[in-house]
């Protein structure tokens, strides 16, 4: 692969000289593995390094979850596009379904998954071979582990058969690597995410923000929930909703997305982020990109049309979170009404006039996902049953919506439950994947006028060209 030949050497941030632990620290430069590895510090900071795959683009590019993947799980669908005010071409490709092969933002995602996996597979390769506490040396293994299962489960989502390299560039040629089977994919998945289950349930201090094992398993729910075997996805859905993780639904859907509620209650696994901290490879530019001041000018993140915002109830409190119209200017203390329909979940409205990045952490995972999950696997296993119905109506009572109507048949609640998710998730990178889970996705991105480009192809992204270039074994998906 090309991102494998590149780093060939497999270098890892250098935030590890300095033993940064934090999860929001930018590592700036990068050391040989071989010269590293020799304290517990030195681990912690390269599993750290593992960790900053998710919120920093050493290049300075967006980062995976501060916009990058967004081009991907959100543009590309019916909720979102890409404006006129977004100067990149290959941008605006991604909003109107016209992208190619060779196009920059769906190599950047292939780009930074395989950095971030192969940071991980050098994090486990050396670690575990270290002379230090056994305890802290399964727990940062596992941390790897996780990170490197989110990354091929995105992977294998958006491309189908993807080369599974599971360990250091050295071992393996790293320009002859083969696509490997889906199914081979989420067996490894499985595995990686079966062995995070053992991680702590909870953290204090720096560690804040690291994986755990209610994160462990929730991600496998959402596996097995793709993979459509219902038992497994319901067991793993109870066992976090019984376990000893304390989630649940902060009472005001805002809390999710408000700096002074980040690592909260409902928040099972979040990409930390802070505000303005000087760290030029390291942001989450989703603010600048969906809020262009109070003017005339129009962001290029924008929703796909009006249909969403409108069908969302009159009393949904979720509607005013997702979306704005208008928003008080600091500046005049007047309300300020905008020519378009913005999204606002990661608007950062402590700061509008001085943040150039926002410090709103990216909800990866969140208890009102699993909640959706479990009411939607225990339907396709027994039909809406009384279980079924309490974990959907718990996400529509906090959103101030009426419950579901008691009867509905099993095909009509796992329509209920497909539209919570989308009033749920707007802008959270759920959508593309929620749609190709469904196997309704070009059906509906057609009903987007903008989009009608749309074909039975996109149902998986292009390889990168780039790719295939540098690496014949790696074949094209149909179509492309």
């Amino acid at each position: 692969m090309n991102i494998m030949k590149r780093t060939a050497l497999f270098l890892l941030a250098a935030c590890a000289l300095i033993s940064c632990k934090k999860l929001t620290e930018d590592p700036k430069s990068i050391i040989v593995s071989d010269q590293f590895y020799k304290t517990p510090n030195d681990a912690i900071s390269a599993v750290t390094a593992v960790y900053s795959s998710l919120n920093t683009d050493p290049g300075g590019d967006f980062p995976m979850y501060g916009r990058q993947l967004y081009f991907m799980a959100d543009a590309a669908t019916d909720d979102e596009t890409e404006g006129n005010s977004a100067s990149n071409a290959d941008v605006r490709a991604m909003g109107s379904i016209t992208y190619i092969a060779n196009n920059n933002r769906v190599q950047a995602n292939w780009t930074q998954h395989y950095r971030g996996i192969n940071w991980a597979n050098v994090a486990i390769d050396n670690i575990q071979t270290m002379q230090m506490d056994t305890v802290l040396k399964a727990r940062l293994v596992r941390e790897s582990k996780f990170i490197r299962a989110l990354l091929y489960f995105n992977l294998v989502r958006f491309f189908g058969d993807v080369p599974l390299v599971l360990h250091q560039a050295s071992s393996i040629s790293a320009t002859t690597v083969s696509r490997t089977p889906a199914n081979a994919v989420y067996k490894q998945i499985i595995a990686d995410l079966t062995d995070a289950e053992n991680l702590p349930a909870s953290y204090s201090g720096n560690d804040i923000g690291r994986a755990t094992a209610g994160a462990a398993k929730t991600l496998l729910a959402k596996v097995y929930l793709t993979r459509k075997d219902w038992p497994n996805a319901t067991t793993k859905c109870l066992e976090v909703m019984n376990g000893p993780y304390g989630y649940a639904l902060f009472d005001n859907f805002a809390d999710v997305f408000n700096k002074s509620t980040k690592n909260g209650k409902e928040h099972i696994f979040s990409v930390q982020f802070l505000s303005n901290s000087g760290a030029s490879n390291s942001r989450d530019r989703i603010m600048t990109d969906v809020f262009s001041g109070f003017g005339s000018k129009v962001p290029p993140d924008l929703p796909a049309d009006s249909r969403l915002y409108k069908s969302f109830a009159a009393t949904d409190a979720r509607k005013a979170v997702t979306y704005y119209t208008s928003l008080l200017n600091p500046a005049t203390g007047l309300q300020f009404k905008f020519s378009y329909i913005g999204l606002r979940k990661f608007v950062d409205t402590t700061q509008y006039l001085t943040s150039i990045e926002d410090g709103i952490n990216f909800p990866v995972l969140r208890y009102a996902d699993v909640l959706l999950m479990y009411a939607e696997a225990v339907n396709e296993t027994a039909g809406p049953t009384a279980e079924a119905y309490a974990a959907i109506n718990k996400v529509r009572e906090r959103a101030k919506i009426p419950d579901l109507p008691t009867g509905l048949s099993q095909a009509d609640f796992r329509t209920a439950v497909y539209q919570e998710r989308r009033f749920e998730f707007v802008q959270e990178g759920q959508r593309w994947f929620d749609l190709a889970r469904e196997g309704t996705l070009v059906a509906s991105i057609s009903k987007v006028a903008a989009k009608s480009a749309v074909s039975a192809k996109n149902n998986l992204f292009p390889i990168p060209s780039a790719e295939i270039a540098v690496n014949p074994a790696v074949t094209q998906n149909t179509g492309w």
